[in-house]
């Protein structure tokens, strides 16, 4: 029987690079993928169009990316 081999280390150098699609988009990542501006962001809000947000404990906003591909697809619908 041969011997078994070990297994190959892979350093970072090897390995391919994978960007992480994080659960929550800050408004200034979200701003900047829809290409609008923050103040755009937050009229949208204060009119209550504008995608569903997470409020944290220190007042900041997040918005969830599952919520703002929903949010797009019910405005390719309302097209």
């Amino acid at each position: 029987m041969p011997p078994k081999s070990s297994p190959k280390s892979t350093t970072s150098a090897t390995k391919p690079r994978v960007e992480r699609r994080t659960a929550l988009l800050t408004v200034p990542e979200f701003c900047g993928q829809m290409k609008i501006s923050r103040s755009t962001f937050y009229e949208w809000r204060a009119k209550g169009i504008g995608p569903v947000c997470v409020k944290l404990p220190n007042g900041g906003l997040r918005i969830r990316r599952t919520e703002a591909d929903r949010w797009l697809i019910d405005l390719e619908d309302a097209a």
